[in-house]
């Protein structure tokens, strides 16, 4: 049995060695350079000194306008994600209701939005927000407002931007969940009485949870390190930390603070994620 045990040990390492050869070579190898260089300092004429010293992570904890950014950024990323549920779990729930038929036409156009790059659909909703785009012009032309909306740069744009380049990421898993839930419970649910907010809250939402989790989890970790929507729908009136990755790495050259500010950055996305899934995993044992 040992004998036997040990080959197919033997069998799963070898089928694995190729994922973990190029895991290694594409992830983790280039995550330990960049956090060597995070602890290493830029000389005067923009080159890395690997000089170990804790100078970058001071920088970052030490200076206001580092946290606010920081602060930015995780308030839109949470404000993001949950604009995100709050508008896919219903139309999730539509969608598994329906016929099969119905929920293949349904899917497919929440896919549509893939198959076009994310910055041609970014510019597309620029034109529609901007002072003389869609919006603006048929306002204007019902007679509803004389002067055009502002709306693009602003941080309200910025959040439109997010929220329409990441809810279909949210709506997928929602529907995957709620497709899979045995709608015998709600039936048994209602015939012992129990109203409709109770249904949602005691049968239908703990069910769901593996689905808002992993809704919550996809949208979150993009959005905070979002830097196309808001580098053009938020110009210098939302900074956030993509945007000042994007300044330190290719406009400063500043390459040991910029490793430190996406390692700090990795950090706040791990320890996001793992509280998702700590919540997730302690609802659904509830």
């Amino acid at each position: 049995m040992q004998a036997a045990d040990k080959r197919h040990q033997g069998i799963l390492a070898v089928l694995l060695s190729p994922a973990i050869f190029w895991l290694a070579l594409f992830f983790i190898i280039p995550l330990l350079i960049v956090l060597v260089v995070s602890f290493s300092k830029r000389s005067l004429l923009g080159v890395v000194e690997y000089d170990f010293n804790l100078d970058n992570y001071r920088r970052i904890f030490s200076d206001a306008i580092y946290l606010r950014i920081f602060g930015r950024s995780l308030w839109l990323a949470i404000l993001n994600t949950a604009l995100c549920l709050l508008i896919a779990y219903p139309f999730a729930f539509f969608i598994a209701r329906q016929s099969s038929v119905w929920q293949n036409v349904l899917i497919f156009l929440v896919m549509v939005p893939f198959w076009t790059n994310f910055l041609i659909r970014t510019y597309a909703l620029i034109f529609i927000l901007r002072d003389t785009g869609l919006i603006n012009n048929l306002l204007i032309g019902l007679g509803v407002i004389e002067e055009p909306i502002v709306i693009m740069f602003t941080q309200t744009a910025v959040m439109l931007g997010l929220l329409y380049g990441y809810l279909p990421f949210a709506v997928l898993p929602l529907y995957a969940s709620i497709e899979q839930l045995d709608f015998t419970y709600v039936q048994a649910a209602q015939d012992l009485g129990a109203n409709g907010v109770q249904v949602f809250l005691r049968i239908i939402l703990p069910l769901t949870m593996p689905g808002i989790v992993a809704a919550s989890i996809i949208t979150f970790i993009p959005t905070l390190g979002a830097y196309v929507t808001p580098d053009l729908m938020g110009g210098s009136q939302t900074f956030l930390i993509g945007n000042l990755l994007q300044q330190q790495f290719l406009t400063v050259r500043d390459l040991p603070f910029g490793s430190a500010l996406g390692f700090v950055l990795m950090i706040l996305v791990l320890a996001a994620t793992m509280l998702y899934f700590r919540m997730g995993a302690g609802r659904t044992a509830a």
